[in-house]
């Protein structure tokens, strides 16, 4: 429930991506109140949007480009994301007719899932995808781990 600024540098130190989440009220019951980030790349030029789409039990979300027009789709597994070993969301094209990709929660280990808050996670997508979305998918990725995946003790 925190805003949050991710600064993601290369191997020189030179910040490359910026995902910037505004503060907003979290819970499903508010659909005023949807979660979104924008990512730019570099530093100041906005490249994409992750919007969060109301729905009552699958977590969904719209990646948009940088003019705010729908590109690609991801939605979540069925309520009960935390206690799978590994948890896909699947990238879909805008008409809902073509996986292309995923960004998945992988299991640690039972030790590592019980005793720590760090997680793995792995994004897989077309390699002639345009490196805008790829960066926008990056940022979807913190969205969705700090969204469903980070405790609060």
């Amino acid at each position: 429930m925190r805003s949050f600024t991710i600064h993601i540098l290369d191997n020189f130190g030179q910040e490359i991506i910026t995902i910037i989440r505004p503060l907003k009220c979290m819970g499903c019951c508010f659909p005023c109140c949807l979660q979104e980030i924008e990512v730019q790349a570099p530093p100041g030029n906005p490249v994409g949007y992750v919007k969060q789409q109301w729905h009552p039990i699958s977590p969904k979300f719209i990646l948009e480009n940088e003019l705010k027009e729908p590109v690609l789709r991801i939605h979540g597994p069925f309520c009960g994301w935390t206690c799978l070993p590994d948890v896909d969301f699947e990238i879909i094209t805008m008409d809902e007719t073509s996986k292309i990709g995923k960004i998945s929660k992988q299991w640690s280990g039972l030790l590592r899932e019980m005793f720590t808050d760090s997680d793995n996670f792995g994004i897989q997508f077309p390699v002639d995808l345009d490196v805008r979305m790829k960066a926008v998918m990056i940022g979807a990725c913190f969205l969705i781990d700090f969204m469903f995946f980070e405790s609060s003790n």
